[in-house]
């Protein structure tokens, strides 16, 4: 309720577009769907053919005889002869068909049936040729069309299971992407990243090596074989990646670590021979590996013993790095957030050996990403980057894309043509909290419980000396919360103190502390603010030795699972140690909510009358706020007096 602030390839001219290989019940399906198909389609030919056939006008049919009859009276003025074909034209009109002797004249066979040479002389005769090639192809279309349709269907068939059976040979290639260094669209560069100035700084003499490796052999000097960089998720590990493949006009392969394990153990380890053998082929050229860590945890920790795929594809990794030669120019980078869970074979000189560290942005830094992420966005005149990035501290580069993202999405829902101010600021609470619920309406009484609860936090906030100030206060539902308060440092913090820590939990608990005093009872509403503080509160035992009782004494790891290699399973202590942290940790909440008691008992006109402002406007922005702190004789924080504290 009181949220604290604290982002394939293609082998070397491999068509675009290219699929995975497919799975033999895959390919299965696929052959019998084409040859169901072929047989549909060919049966609908057939009887198309046949309709067209049987189409014509069925002309009456006459014997030969009675041919010979007729022309003898006189009544046929016409015969056309078409082989052994007759159509005989009366003179009447009507036309009819007959037959005559296939290896007989048609005059001789009228002779043999006694008409005279005079009566057959009376009668117009026309024989056709029938060597043409339209009778030719009319006498053989119905043969030679479903034949060369069945010749198409099997050569289909037989190409595409030549195709599955060449996806099946490829099961073990690489699916790394790719983007050549000619690649225009999709290259970056440093000046395309902004902030990170000392990561850029350490890269820079990777981009340096590879346009003139001489330079550094020719005084003995090695570039390391392995790059790591490290830093939280969205600060942007693999847009540096790419930038140093940009900056040096490189061939950059990317590829995560997830794409290597398959359900087949060996395969992983195909595909990093393979792909390692592509970038030597390209060199020079950077081989990048997303999320390393989904393949090279510390071995001998996990389940399915020495020999399982994740393992061997760790092992060949290792291998591949140390067969490199010196001026091969071949640079591995990688990325990874979780750096203590990685194997230290990995980590030693000459693998991983030069690691970056990639920190989240500071206000100057988002400032500039900021300028970034904006170039293609229209803004109004009120637009101020800086007020937005002072807004944003602890953001990343991700969060400010997705930001900047989000206030053009609000701009043109409202259908406007220009990003303003407005829609910055509620960007940033959007990305921070999720969008306003507003289907989600309060009754009377749970609005005055919620008004009272964040008008507790704000108030504690407020007097406490080492605690964030409070930048706005709101009723209006978001996301989970049924209100918030934002906190916001007046400068940025690379380090957190043990009395900051203690007012931050106080200021949690504020909340809680109102509820019990205003109402006498307590709600759902602070559920997530005593799991907030009861964590933060564990981990100033356990982590930070920030406990007098405890001592200087680390019990879990930074991320409560692994430390120095090794895996540490929480409650690797004794019981009366565990009994201990959570006397310690009990003693920490007490402390702090006694604090928030005495606060909000001292300040109860302050709190009496931001709650009922909320109850009324449901959202006070600072400056209003701190005209209610003067009000009732709270002096707001102030830059100055930050700077002086000890």
């Amino acid at each position: 309720m009181s949220p604290n602030n604290s982002r394939h390839p293609r082998t070397p001219r491999q068509k675009k577009g290219s699929t995975p290989p497919l799975s033999p019940l895959t390919n299965m399906r696929r052959f019998f769907g084409s040859f169901g198909t072929g047989i549909i389609v060919f049966v609908a030919i057939i009887a198309l053919y046949s309709l067209v056939a049987d189409t014509g006008v069925q002309k009456p049919t006459v014997s030969l005889s009675e041919l010979a009859g007729d022309v003898a009276t006189g009544n046929i003025s016409s015969i056309s002869v078409d082989g052994d074909s007759l159509t005989a034209t009366y003179t009447d009109g009507v036309e009819k068909i007959s037959k005559k002797e296939r290896d007989s004249s048609l005059t001789e066979t009228l002779t043999n049936y006694g008409v005279t040479p005079a009566q057959i002389a009376a009668v117009s005769i026309d024989i056709s040729d029938p060597s043409g090639f339209a009778y030719w192809f009319a006498s053989l279309a119905p043969f030679l069309i479903p034949l060369v349709f069945i010749l198409v269907l099997v050569w289909f068939l037989s190409r595409q299971m030549r195709g599955a059976g060449v996806q099946a040979m490829s099961f073990g290639q690489s699916k790394a992407r790719i983007i050549f260094p000619d690649d225009k669209k999709q290259r970056v560069t440093f000046k395309d990243v902004a902030g990170a100035k000392e990561a850029k700084q350490e890269l820079s003499e990777i981009v340096d090596f590879l346009k003139n490796p001489k330079k550094f052999l020719d005084v003995g000097a090695v570039i390391p074989k392995g790059i790591l960089l490290m830093g939280a998720p969205g600060t942007g590990k693999t847009l540096l990646a790419r930038a140093v493949a940009g900056e040096a006009g490189v061939a950059f392969f990317s590829i995560s670590g997830s794409e290597f394990v398959e359900m087949f153990v060996g395969v992983g380890a195909s595909r990093v021979r393979d792909l390692f053998k592509m970038a030597k082929a390209a060199a020079p050229a950077i081989i990048f590996v997303d999320e390393i860590d989904a393949v090279g945890r510390s071995r001998g920790v996990g389940t399915g013993g020495g020999n399982d795929e994740r393992e061997q594809t760790l092992n060949q990794i290792l291998v591949e790095m140390d067969g490199f030669e010196p001026n091969e120019k071949v640079i591995v980078m990688a990325a990874t957030n979780r750096p203590d869970v990685l194997d230290p074979a990995l980590l030693r000189p000459g693998r991983f050996d030069r690691r970056v560290t990639i920190d989240v942005p500071d206000r100057n830094d988002r400032e500039e990403i900021l300028k970034i992420h904006s170039k293609k966005k229209p803004f109004a005149e009120d637009v101020n980057l800086r007020v937005v990035a002072e807004r944003t501290p602890g953001f990343s580069g991700a969060d400010l894309y997705s930001l900047m993202n989000e206030a053009a999405i609000l701009a043109a829902r409202e259908d406007r043509t220009q990003v303003s101010q407005y829609d910055l600021i509620r960007a940033i609470e959007k990305v921070m909290l999720g969008p306003e619920r507003q289907s989600h309406l309060l009754s009377k009484k749970e609005k005055e419980i919620t008004a009272y609860h964040e008008a507790g936090h704000a108030v504690v906030s407020s007097v406490l000396e080492y605690a964030d100030p409070v930048h706005k206060i709101s009723i209006i539902s978001r996301g989970r919360a049924a209100g918030y308060v934002l906190h916001l440092p007046l400068e940025d913090k690379k380090l957190q103190s043990k009395k900051e820590f203690l007012d931050d939990i106080a200021v949690s608990l504020g909340g809680y502390v109102t509820e019990r005093l205003m109402f006498d009872d307590l709600t759902t509403g602070p559920s997530n603010d005593l799991q907030v503080s009861t964590a933060l509160a564990r981990d100033m035992v356990t982590k930070y030795g920030m406990s007098e009782v405890m001592g200087p004494i680390a019990l879990e790891g930074a991320g409560g699972r692994t430390l120095f290699g090794r895996g540490v399973e929480e409650g690797e202590y004794s019981e009366r140690v565990a009994a201990e942290i959570d006397a310690e940790v009990k003693s920490i909440m007490t402390t702090a909510m006694e604090r928030a008691r005495k606060t909000i008992t001292e300040h109860r006109k302050a709190l009496d009358a931001i709650a009922a402002r909320l109850m009324e406007a449901e959202t006070i922005e600072r400056e209003e706020f701190e005209k209610l702190l003067v009000a009732h004789g709270i002096i707001p924080k102030k830059k100055k007096d930050i700077e002086h504290q000890p």
